[in-house]
């Protein structure tokens, strides 16, 4: 209950009118039965009463409206918070989400997170909604009704009848703990569903390319069948809950019947008592009905907050700072100090060693082989991942003392996915500054050259990129991922590996424009394994194996003849001999 201490707090309270109406809703159910009898009785006396008859019947009209009105009021309570519940629910998860860095999603499949937010929400919804006001329901009305069974009727007649019920009763909790076990197989089946549509869906091109078809329709219809098989099983424990009841209960009627009749012709109960009665008996069947289905919700509940809390009790990997002791806006100085890590994973070192300085208005390239640990330095600048306290600084102040709203705001990130939203091309370049204008807009497109081509589409900048970007091509997407970047005015610029999908001219273009960035003082990090997209910058690293093997610029580094001299000799022979074919 610990992840619903917050919600309780807030709204707990609306439960409590909620159960006053309920019971009083509950006393009420077992009114008419009692009227019921009683007009019974002064139908079969020699002389009618019709001023009795006809009031007894206005009570029972009575009890009717009051039945509609308490029902009515607890369930807006009752059920209405139930719904705010969910809402609070999908909100924590979301919210917590972003709080989570990228080690996180590492493990954790699209599909099984979409069934927490989803299947499950609605479970604990259920268990807090529904469920609880119908095991309360069955509670206070169960026991309404034996009372008036057993004091109002006759006792004796009343244990006979309930005999069976304890049997019941036992039958239908041992079935409940089959159902909790079922149940989180069906939402482990689920996830597995959810997560091979929502693959296939976003790999759909690899898939044609590679005419993989049929067999992903294969491996599709066996989790299907999974789930299928797993929805059957349960089915199979709840459906024999109803036939259940139903047979015992027919047990309780046939002895109310024989034993009831023997009563009434023996004198000891009237005629009107046993409908009386048989009407609370009736009342019964639906309390002790709905314990099989508290059961299964209680259950489904129980399973799914278990899931729940166990992605939201995930504590973050990255927290902010206590104290932001970066007063304003980051200035663009970023100090690396003999920086090593590891992942949380553990392995070889992903960084050993790496320092540097960059100032305000000055950049560095940063060249390396796949692995070399371009993009962990990125990440760690970004403080995705923790470095070590004294390994990174901005601006004279540690990173672990800048609150991250301050440190991520002030940096203009373009990584190497080029992630775009399900939005229009204006949307997508205003995602990091949402206020900015159409002139900002524009001018953010322009510097990165993707201006002229959003214009030759029919919608311009209102044009829709589908999910992901699919519309657009690996050049433009990225173009796009770079005015991003630029409209929020960045004091700080990290470009990962982001140049590697234009063509050398469109490269030039955009260097043009960015130099006018940097010229106002923003840094530049650019990451890229194309030596044209480094060679204009203040300093160049070379990394291989997360260590730093050559540094300088890039005429010192050509003169040098290391590693980076034979990737410009190799790169450019390349071309050469694009050219010549």
């Amino acid at each position: 209950m610990g992840v619903l201490s917050g919600f309780f707090k807030k709204e707990g309270w609306r439960y409590l009118p909620g159960l006053v109406f309920l019971i009083a809703n509950a006393a009420l159910d077992v009114v008419p039965a009692r009227l019921l009898g009683e007009a019974v009785d002064l139908m079969r006396e020699p002389v009618i009463d019709r001023e009795a008859v006809f009031r007894t019947l206005a009570y029972m009209v009575l009890a009717a409206v009051g039945i509609f009105l308490t029902r009515t009021v607890w369930r807006s309570f009752i059920n209405g918070n139930a719904r705010r519940m969910e809402m609070w629910l999908r909100n924590t998860l979301f919210t917590h989400l972003q709080t989570l860095g990228p080690d996180f999603f590492n493990h954790q499949k699209t599909g099984d997170l979409m069934a927490y937010a989803i299947n499950d929400v609605n479970a604990i919804r259920m268990t807090f909604g529904p469920g609880f006001a119908l095991a309360c329901t069955s509670l206070f009305t169960g026991a309404f009704s034996i009372f008036q069974m057993g004091a109002g009727v006759n006792l004796r007649l009343a244990l006979a009848c309930l005999i069976p019920i304890p049997f019941l009763l036992v039958l239908i909790f041992r079935l409940g703990r089959v159902t909790r076990e079922r149940f989180r197989r069906v939402q482990e089946a689920f996830a597995d569903v959810s997560d091979r549509v929502q693959e296939n869906i976003s790999g759909i091109r690899v898939i044609k390319a590679y005419a993989q078809e049929e067999p992903e329709v294969e491996r599709f219809e066996s989790l299907n069948r999974n789930m299928r098989d797993t929805n059957v099983s349960m089915v199979k424990v709840s459906s024999a809950m109803s036939p259940m009841v139903t047979f015992i209960f027919g047990i309780s009627f046939t002895i109310c019947l024989i034993y009831g009749s023997h009563m009434v012709r023996t004198g000891q109960i009237s005629l009107g008592d046993l409908v009386a009665f048989n009407g609370y008996l009736t009342l019964i069947i639906h309390p002790v009905q709905a314990v099989a289905r508290v059961t299964n919700i209680l259950q489904r509940g129980l399973a799914s907050l278990k899931r729940y809390a166990a992605v939201v009790e995930t504590p973050p990997t990255v927290v902010d700072a206590s104290k932001n002791k970066h007063e304003g806006p980051l200035r663009g100085e970023i100090e690396v100090r003999d920086l090593t890590f590891h992942y949380p994973d553990g392995g070889d070192a992903a960084l050993r060693g790496v320092s540097f300085t960059l100032r305000p208005g000055k950049t560095l390239g940063i060249l390396g082989h796949t692995g070399s640990g371009k993009t962990t330095l990125c990440n760690l600048l970004l403080k995705l991942y923790n470095p070590a306290r004294g390994m990174v600084a901005f601006d004279g102040v540690d990173i672990h003392d800048i609150a991250l709203d301050t440190l991520r705001s002030g940096i203009g990130y373009v990584p190497q996915d080029n992630f775009l939203f399900s939005a229009t091309i204006e949307e997508n370049i205003r995602f990091y500054a949402p206020n900015a204008s159409r002139e900002e807009v524009e001018a953010a497109a322009k510097r990165a050259d993707i201006y002229d081509s959003v214009m030759e589409f029919p919608d311009g900048f209102a044009t829709q990129v589908g999910e992901r970007g699919v519309t657009l091509s690996g050049g433009q997407k990225q173009r796009i991922s770079i005015a991003r970047a630029l409209v929020k005015n960045p004091r700080i610029l990290i470009l990962d590996d982001s140049l590697s999908a234009v063509d050398a001219r469109t490269e030039q273009d955009i260097w043009q424009a960015l130099r006018g960035v940097f010229a106002g003082g923003t840094s530049g990090i650019i990451v890229a394994h194309r030596v044209s997209a480094l060679q204009n910058c203040d300093e160049i690293l070379v990394l291989e194996h997360g260590r730093v093997i050559e540094r300088g610029t890039h005429e010192q580094l050509m003169a040098l003849g290391g590693q980076y001299a034979h990737t410009a000799r190799r790169q450019e022979s390349g071309e050469e001999e694009e050219e010549d074919a």
